[in-house]
């Protein structure tokens, strides 16, 4: 197990990308008007790729096109203190073609609010990271 100077133990990419796959909510991170947003999202990871959906004439279908973006997600669980964040960085782009819109439009991805006309922003993996951590236990 490799552990980083925390002491967090540093996660392997198949760990991230099934910690990824085991949550329907992160955040994203992009830019809107030079200063850096987040953004609470739910998503679907198709593969490689982090799936959002949102609606065409929102504020992160606007910024998120075509932009390098994060996004992260989380779990943590304050009584055993034992938790993990795996965080993403990759290029978003906005689906287009009509038939990936009819495909995603299956997946099972329901939008953190009510949307409007359906918009997809898909965020390709490029890189990923991720750490755990676990209560430390102390020695008298």
């Amino acid at each position: 197990m490799t552990t980083d100077s925390a002491g967090l133990q540093v996660l392997s990419p198949d760990e991230c990308i099934a910690l990824l796959a085991s949550v329907p909510i992160g955040r994203i991170v992009y830019t809107d008007r030079a200063l850096p947003a987040v953004q609470p999202v739910s998503f679907h990871l198709d593969g490689e790729r982090i799936i959002i959906r949102t609606s065409r004439g929102s504020k992160l279908a606007l910024a998120a096109g075509d932009a390098v973006v994060a996004f992260q997600t989380d779990e943590y669980d304050a009584e055993s203190g034992t938790g993990w964040s795996v965080t993403v960085v990759g290029r978003a782009k906005s689906v287009v073609d009509p038939d990936e819109v009819m495909a995603l439009g299956r997946l099972p991805l329901n939008p953190w609010a009510p949307v409007g006309p359906d918009h997809f922003i898909v965020v390709d993996l490029q890189q990923l990271s991720g750490r755990r951590i676990q209560r430390q236990t102390v020695s008298s």
